[in-house]
């Protein structure tokens, strides 16, 4: 067992400590803090009642002595030093000691090189049953599937260098050690790395009962593991380590799983965990049972989650006369290009009702606002801030800041949208001005995923398989007048259906007089507005009628002052440069004289 260090913030030293064989009150190994650390004198709020104690016996007994003062740190960061070993109760209460408020230690206290002292800690608490998917289709350019795996009814890893182990429950720091010896120079350091993932999941986290599937000639097959880890020779080293698996007899097309489990399998390693896509997994196989959690004579099946499809609500005439969409076929289109595209944007010049629309149609979809985000692009806008990426966090204990993986609206949305309960119900993210930012250098590797929901990713920052959620939905807004539409890539293009919002074309043209009619007022804003769009002459610079659907218009003296303040401003930047008289072409007394 290596020797584990805490350092502490601001160059304030560092603290040494080893794990002990002996059992602590709490059932978890003693740790001892070693003479010379360094710990912290100040404690902080929320240092539970015990911690707190063991300080103070600790410092009145003088196992813990004012540090040597150092001028660099502020007096709220002086250190105390252990002046012999310190036994403690657990990990944890020995990192507790060390900051001065509750931390945990398994992932705490690190080894020279960094790796948490929970990889070197017997495997805890897992589900009573879990699934996992296992690679043999290419094996060393054989198909292990077909030519072994289904025939004997097992499932393997290569193993190839790994010495006999003689524990059948090791732990990843000794399965590290075991990779960096024997795969030395026949591995890079992430395939080492890789591989003590995929070793310590077929050796410590699958057990007898669990589901497995595999691909092979473009079908899954699914069994029940039913043995341990066995370790022995095989032709050429490629199945040195097996276990046991009763196949089903009925296999699956890969083009016809559930778009989750496509998601799933797409993840490029040779052991993934399946589990959340678990009751998918039985859906397919038609295993009802949980036997792990089923109590005598209880029937399974009426314990089990009823398993939703996802899908969106139809229109309704009251949904299209509250939005005063005078085409339902309309927004029957629109639901149409959600189901099948996933991805839209509403394009067109400003006030056709781009934002209002999309947050209606979300939250129409989605149930409600809770399923809904909406993000504005701007020029400065970057993967960081949408997706994930490191950003100054202050530790609410500490008062230290640090840089932090910090996750943005989209992975936010899509771990919601992903959670268990949450994959039948559509969560939409709504991106106000799209084509304001640069989408390649936002979107960055999950522009792929827009395209192939079916697929996964590694992430930049956090080195996660990502694949975008089924039940995650965007919208976009494009303003014509800002940016037009032509400058859009064809990749942006490829990725998303585009829908015209033009007061010249339905559902916009006509939507002002339909307002007027309901709200029981005068009709002329909307002739007003309609003989102003024919005098345009850029249809990308038309405007639209929510300029005309306030309050404030219809005050005394509003129609005037909304038409000076808003609508003229526009035309100005359109007609830059032109020596154009605005205020006579587009002005209220200009169009008035023209209205019949």
């Amino acid at each position: 067992m290596p020797e584990f260090r805490i350092k502490l913030p601001k160059n304030g030293g560092e603290a040494r400590g080893q794990l002990l064989a002996e059992f602590g009150g709490n059932g978890t190994y003693k740790f001892l803090l070693r003479e010379g650390s360094m710990v912290a004198a100040e404690a902080w709020p929320g240092l539970g009642d015990h911690a707190h104690r063991n300080r103070a016996e600790l410092r009145a007994s003088g196992a813990l002595d004012d540090a040597p003062a150092d001028p660099s740190l502020p007096q709220a960061q002086q250190r105390w030093v252990a002046i012999r070993d310190i036994e403690c109760n657990s990990s944890s209460a020995a990192a507790a000691l060390v900051y001065g408020y509750d931390a945990s230690g398994p992932e705490s206290w690190r080894t020279a090189e960094g790796h948490p002292l929970a990889d070197y800690l017997s495997t805890g608490w897992r589900p009573p049953r879990k699934a996992w998917l296992v690679r043999g289709s290419n094996v060393s350019g054989h198909n292990l599937v077909r030519q072994a795996w289904l025939k004997e009814g097992f499932v393997s890893l290569a193993a190839t260098h790994l010495p006999p182990l003689q524990e059948t429950d090791p732990t990843k720091s000794a399965l590290r050690r075991f990779v960096e010896d024997g795969y030395e120079g026949a591995a890079s350091y992430n395939q080492k790395r890789g591989l003590v993932d995929e070793l310590h999941a077929f050796l410590t986290q699958m057990r007898i009962g669990d589901t497995v599937a595999t691909i092979g000639d473009g079908r899954l097959h699914t069994g029940r593991v039913t043995g341990d880890a066995l370790q022995t020779s095989s032709p050429a080293g490629l199945s040195n380590l097996r276990r046991t698996v009763d196949w089903l007899p009925r296999s699956h097309a890969y083009e016809q799983l559930p778009e989750e489990v496509q998601q799933k399998l797409s993840v490029q390693h040779d052991v993934v965990d399946l589990t959340g896509v678990l009751d998918a997994l039985d859906q397919l196989t038609g295993r009802t049972e949980h036997p792990a959690t089923t109590a005598p004579g209880q029937d399974p099946a009426a314990e089990r989650p009823v398993q939703r499809e996802l899908s969106l609500p139809r229109i309704t005439e009251a949904l299209a006369s509250d939005l005063l969409v005078h085409d339902r076929a309309w927004l029957e289109e629109m639901r149409e290009l959600l189901v099948d595209e996933r991805q839209v944007v509403l394009y067109g010049p400003p006030g056709t009702g781009k934002t209002y629309l999309a947050m209606k149609l979300a939250e129409y979809f989605g149930g409600g606002p809770e399923q809904v985000k909406i993000v504005q692009f701007h020029p400065s806008y970057a993967y960081e801030d949408f997706f994930e990426g490191f950003r100054p966090v202050e530790d609410p204990e500490s008062r230290e800041v640090a840089f932090r993986l910090t996750a943005g609206p989209l992975r936010e949305l899509a771990d919601l949208a992903s959670r268990e309960g949450n994959r039948h119900v559509p969560h939409f993210l709504i991106i106000d001005e799209i084509n304001r930012a640069n989408l390649a250098k936002v979107f960055g590797e999950l522009y792929f995923l827009l395209e192939y929901r079916t697929k996964s990713v590694r992430l930049t920052y956090s080195g996660d398989d990502f694949a975008l959620p089924p039940n995650l939905f965007v919208i976009g807004t494009m303003n014509t007048a800002d940016r037009s539409i032509a400058l859009v890539d064809a990749a942006m293009r490829r990725r998303f259906a585009f829908v015209e919002l033009s007061p010249r074309t339905e559902p916009t043209a006509g939507l002002l007089a339909r307002w007027l009619r309901r709200e029981g007022r005068d009709l002329e804003p909307a002739r007003l507005l309609e003989a102003l769009n024919a005098r345009i002459d850029d249809a990308d610079f038309a405007v639209g009628p929510s300029y005309l659907m306030k309050p404030g218009v219809y005050r005394d003296g509003g129609l005037d002052r909304v038409w000076r303040t808003k609508i003229l401003p526009l035309l100005e930047e359109h007609h830059y440069g032109e020596g154009l008289d605005v205020g006579a072409r587009y002005g209220l007394d200009s169009l008035r004289g023209q209205l019949p």
